[in-house]
């Protein structure tokens, strides 16, 4: 077991971040943004960033290659449909997608959105975590988290309507 906290300032002790989100165990803020038979969709808990979306496979693996054909399409079109909101909604240019193998959750991928406040950072990959752990200790405020929150509303009615 792992205890986690999330940018509410609530800690969690799980064994599985993602498996705890895509069951209901943890309810992220503002819910699940959209959720299919095999992915959930969700505003990441660790870091206030107003549309940085985690998509998680419901299914506990960790590698592309582990998906079956209609989890592929499943999570290609979701990716896709999400990115498509992303930007009509929220107005996001860009986004970052991070995927990684040797994690200690399981399979799912990091939706990124650059904003110009990043670009102090720099803009490359490198420049991501400077950009998460600022959020997370500077930005963590209730007027920033208020306003991550009413996003989280925008795309889940976006997407909702999109179906």
């Amino acid at each position: 077991m792992r205890n986690i906290t999330l940018f509410n300032g609530t800690t969690v002790e799980v064994e599985c971040l993602s498996c705890a989100l895509t069951s209901g165990l943890v309810e992220p803020d503002g819910g699940v943004v959209i959720e299919t038979e095999h992915f959930h969709a969700h505003q990441d808990v660790a870091y206030p960033i107003k549309g940085l979306i985690i998509l998680a496979s419901k299914r506990h693996i960790y590698g592309f290659d582990e998906l079956t054909e209609e989890e592929k399409t499943d999570y290609i079109n979701l990716l896709t449909k999400i990115r498509k909101t992303q930007r009509e909604v929220l107005g996001i240019e860009y986004v970052y997608y991070f995927y990684n193998e040797d994690t200690t959750h399981h399979f799912h991928t990091w939706m990124v959105p650059r904003y110009e406040w990043m670009n102090e950072f720099g803009r490359s990959v490198e420049s991501v975590r400077p950009v998460l752990r600022h959020a997370r200790n500077q930005m963590n405020d209730q007027e920033n988290v208020k306003e991550v929150i009413e996003a989280i509303y925008k795309l889940k009615d976006a997407l909702r309507e999109a179906r």
